[in-house]
């Protein structure tokens, strides 16, 4: 059909045209405008990298991240009835945090600055603090360099040296003006610091005026700041010192020898560290987390400071002492100590220990020492731990034990002669009760220790070693190993080894030679009059036998508490368990022949009993006194000791005191007083009496 063969011959549509004709006109202004865009991205990019390029290459090689701290405060120190021992003084401080790169001279400025607004002490200012702050000042360092020969070539510290023999020699710095003074002590504290290190400039007694002044010109003064400064109060009075220990102070700063160890832990040289004793001891504890900011530098200068943590304070910790107890023992130590001085000049202090002995927590630690030479008497409660002395009879009982388990007597078979010891080439060795022979008699080894008999406890010595007493004898055959069993055997007591206390310090008493020409001492160290201890060993021994052969570690860290509020102690993070360092065998019966002796002592029939003076304590106690031969220069005396427990048959407290130093041949009881009194404070101000016998 022809109507499907005829072309098409359609009208031109003009507004489709003007449609068609608008599309490249629209994307090549687009493109323009990305070309242009384009273009002025790349010159931007040219002109960072080709002109700009070395600013800012440096700026980024120049910029940091650095770290600063701040202290925070200590824990707290609480006794074991909640009492505050040791808090923190909260007072205003001005601090200096150091800038990176900073010059002496800037320093300098900011020193002079500083004392037109606070006060300085300068009572510990050096020749040498003038003379590093006169060459602080750079036109002063440029006129002295002048008069240094080759001050081109000599650089460094040997430039510096140089420059203060030089003001040295020509007095520059002698006459500052008090103001000068006052600066060149914060200039020489600022010198001293490290980069972003923080010190205090005034630590204490900052007035109200100091710190509004300070706080309007710190735009004047670069690195100043007002901040806090934490040094350590006590509640309760200063006395607990002598047993906490102390802290150091910011001018004291870390101690010299632990000073790199410290720094590795992240102290700076400056900080309060406790120094002493507990504060020592628990450190770690008490320190508590610095506060932690970052600081971002970029050429040398500080750009921001973002605090990363807030920082902690320490956490707290509870003592096993009880303060009021501590306190009363002390006292009681420090006047019979008095009492005694003026017909004892040679005694050179006192000491006690009270601990428990099922747990080895200690209750109190007392002690003075005095100056022969003077007289003055000083507290030292920390002596307890750490001097020794010769202390006599108080280890008899371990002798026995140590018997008793040789096998060389048996609970059932232990009678030996009560005779002096006559023995070749050698005067007479004899019990205080016996002198001559006339109380010649047969002792159990209860009633050995009942009345102390040196006799008994030579021959026991004289069984372990294979030998059996004669009059007349000779000890050239007995073996200086003998000395090592003994030792060994008296050390499961804490006697002779230290005893694990947690305090730093402890002595672990000292040894007598025991060479074959000395042989003749072991006999002198079966009753105790050879080898030296601490009081605190007498106690950790006297309480192994209490407890039936545990020797407990002693200790004075009761908890560690979170930092509480409002004076009170928080959470309980940590509770000392009892720590039993090793255990002495012996059965039922042995025991029980050490500790009938020891109750004997107290409360025996025989008229050489040494301990009655205690028959009245209530709750009933055991107890063995002591008395060793000792010497002040060539003149004789006495140390008097005494070890107890009580009650006797349910154990609660053990009780050690010392005192050397005393008159021969005196027969003072200061010693059974010393227990007497310390069992009343006890029952008083630890723990209550009532349903003991």
């Amino acid at each position: 059909m022809k109507i499907f063969k005829k072309k098409h011959n359609l009208p031109q549509n003009t507004h489709g045209t003007h449609d068609t004709n608008s599309i490249p006109f629209r994307l090549n202004f687009l493109f323009v405008i990305v070309f242009l865009l384009f273009a002025a991205l790349i010159i931007q990019l040219a002109h960072l990298q080709i002109i700009d390029g070395k600013k800012y290459a440096y700026e980024a090689a120049n910029s940091n991240m650095q770290t600063e701290t701040k202290n925070v405060p200590r824990g707290m120190i609480y006794d074991s009835s909640g009492k505050l021992l040791v808090s923190n003084n909260a007072t205003t401080a001005i601090t200096y945090t150091k800038p990176l790169s900073v010059t002496s001279n800037q320093m300098y400025q900011v020193a002079n600055n500083l004392v037109n607004y606070i006060t300085v002490d300068t009572s510990q200012l050096t020749d040498n603090m003038k003379e590093a702050y006169y060459l602080g000042n750079t036109e002063n360092e440029e006129k002295v360099q002048k008069h240094i020969k080759d001050a081109n070539s000599v650089t460094g510290s040997k430039l510096y040296d140089e420059e203060l023999e030089y003001v040295e020699k020509h007095n520059l710095a002698s006459d500052l003006s008090p103001k000068q003074q006052q600066a060149a002590v914060l200039y020489n504290k600022m010198n001293s610091a490290y980069s972003l290190s923080t010190i205090m400039l005034k630590s204490s007694d900052v007035s109200d005026v100091e710190m509004a002044q300070v706080g309007a010109h710190l735009s004047d003064l670069p690195g100043v700041k007002i901040g806090t400064n934490w040094t350590r109060d006590y509640p309760n009075g200063e006395s607990i010192k002598s047993i906490v220990g102390t802290v150091t102070t910011e001018k004291q700063g870390l101690p010299s020898d632990q000073i790199n160890s410290l720094l590795a832990k992240g102290y700076s040289r400056n900080d309060s560290i406790g120094s002493s004793y507990i504060e020592s001891q628990y450190e770690d504890i008490l320190k508590g987390d610095k506060e932690v900011i970052k600081v971002e530098t970029q050429n040398n200068k500080i750009k921001k400071e973002i605090k990363q943590y807030g920082g902690s304070s320490g956490d707290d910790i509870q003592l096993t002492i009880n303060a009021k107890f501590q306190e009363e023992v002390q006292n009681i130590i420090k006047n019979l100590e008095n009492s005694v001085a003026s017909s004892n000049p040679y005694v050179p202090g006192a000491y006690a220990v009270v601990m428990n002995p099922n747990t080895g927590a200690v209750y109190a630690l007392a002690g003075v020492s005095r100056d022969v030479k003077t007289g003055k008497v000083t507290d030292n409660a920390i002596g307890a731990i750490n001097q020794t002395y010769v202390m006599g009879s108080v280890v008899k009982g371990a002798m026995v034990m140590g018997a008793l388990e040789e096998g060389v007597i048996t609970p059932t078979n232990n009678t030996l002669e009560e005779q002096p010891i006559k023995l070749a080439g050698t005067a007479d060795k004899t019990s205080w009760f016996n002198k001559n022979g006339s109380a010649n008699m047969p002792l159990t080894a209860q009633e050995a220790l009942e009345v102390s008999s040196n006799t008994y406890m030579m021959q026991l010595v004289l069984k372990e070693a294979g030998l059996t007493y004669h009059s007349g004898m000779s000890l050239s055959g007995m073996s200086t190993s003998i000395f090592d069993k003994m030792r060994n055997n008296f050390k499961q007591y804490g006697l002779g080894v230290k005893t694990g206390i947690d305090i730093p310090g402890e002595s672990a008493g000292f040894e007598g030679p025991s060479t074959k020409s000395d042989i003749g001492k072991a006999l002198d160290l079966s009753f105790g009059n050879y080898d030296s201890y601490t009081t605190l060993q007498l106690a950790q021994y006297i309480s192994t036998i209490a407890n039936g052969g545990y020797r407990l570690q002693p200790h004075v860290l009761d908890s560690v508490h979170k930092s509480g509020s409002n004076g009170k102690m928080g959470q309980t993070l940590y509770q000392f368990m009892p720590n039993v360092l090793n255990v002495v065998s012996g059965t039922s019966a042995e025991w029980n022949v050490v500790k009938t002796g020891l109750y004997d002592v107290v409360h025996g029939n025989n008229q050489y009993i040494t301990g009655k003076y205690l028959a009245d304590v209530k709750p009933e106690v055991a107890a063995k006194t002591g008395t060793a031969q000792t010497y002040y220069g060539n003149t004789e005396t006495e140390t008097l000791s005494a070890v107890s427990y009580a009650p006797y048959n349910n154990p609660q407290v053990a009780i050690a005191v010392a005192f050397p130093g005393m008159a021969a041949d005196t027969k003072n009881k200061v010693n059974l007083q010393a227990v007497e009194q310390i069992y009343s404070a006890y029952w008083k101000y630890v723990q209550s009496s009532d349903g003991f016998k």
